[in-house]
């Protein structure tokens, strides 16, 4: 199985500015995601940049980096470019991961592409379970429903599924976490679809939800999903989450 890695790292960020190139025991956050995604088997990893500052850091590790324009309004519409950059053949295989996940599993990104290549479906992703009642209700925690097929029937930042027995009644406590499925945001495509995907018209679900992935299942594809074998650890938005994470890094 031959996959490609890409690896979006904006420089500008509301909440943590310059987030790619925050040092993390001494090493750029970026770099921690590249060498991650490095350890997954990919064919290629490359890490596609808006900012000249990442990009010259980036160099300082590895080429592949590629300069994208600073005007996309998605990470799917930079992962566009970055496929037609590499001139990639439409059923190659493409995993989106974050730049701002230094404690990626390696692990991860394999099982994203594998999903995805053994199925006929344009796009996969994965999730994980829901570790406590709060999460469920919390809408910065994207829930995920299923079927039987491994297809993704909805995203969703509401508590899906409505469990109506305790949350009609307001039983929260009552609530089996065993229920529910958060998404992670980690993506495998086929890179045609890609270019497919930025043709859509984006669909009012995705508008009303915030959640990109759903004018994908708004236009009638599938998505491929199956629980992470590995949990993901949480990503990077904040100061105290970096702290968080270099502490975690430190302990090891």
């Amino acid at each position: 199985m031959e996959f490609v890695v890409v690896i979006p790292a904006r420089f500008a960020s509301s909440r943590l500015p310059g987030k790619p190139l925050a040092d993390i025991c001494g090493k750029p956050m970026i770099q921690h995601v590249y060498e991650k995604a490095m350890a997954s088997g990919a064919s290629k990893v490359v890490i596609a940049t808006d900012h000249q500052q990442v990009f010259d850091v980036v160099k300082g590790f590895t080429n592949d980096v590629l300069m994208t324009r600073d005007d996309h309004q998605s990470g799917t519409e930079r992962l566009a470019e970055v496929v037609d950059l590499l001139s990639l053949n439409n059923d190659i295989i493409v995993v989106n991961v974050q730049g701002d996940e230094p404690l990626l599993a390696a692990e991860n990104v394999s099982q994203v592409a594998a999903l995805l290549a053994n199925s006929s479906a344009p796009m996969a992703t994965l999730s994980a379970a829901i570790e406590n009642v709060d999460e469920i209700f919390n809408p910065n925690a994207v829930k995920v429903v299923s079927d039987v097929n491994k297809n993704a029937l909805y995203f969703s930042r509401a508590s899906i599924p409505y469990d109506r027995s305790h949350m009609y009644t307001g039983e929260n406590n009552g609530l089996d976490i065993q229920d529910f499925q958060r998404h992670v945001g980690i993506y495998a495509y086929r890179a045609g679809f890609i270019k497919q995907y930025i043709a859509l018209t984006p669909s009012p679900l995705e508008q009303l939800e915030s959640l990109e992935q759903l004018r994908v299942l708004y236009h009638g594809y599938k998505i491929k999903i199956e629980q992470a074998k590995i949990t993901p650890q949480a990503g990077v938005d904040t100061p105290d989450d970096l702290a968080r994470v270099i502490a975690i890094l430190q302990s090891h």
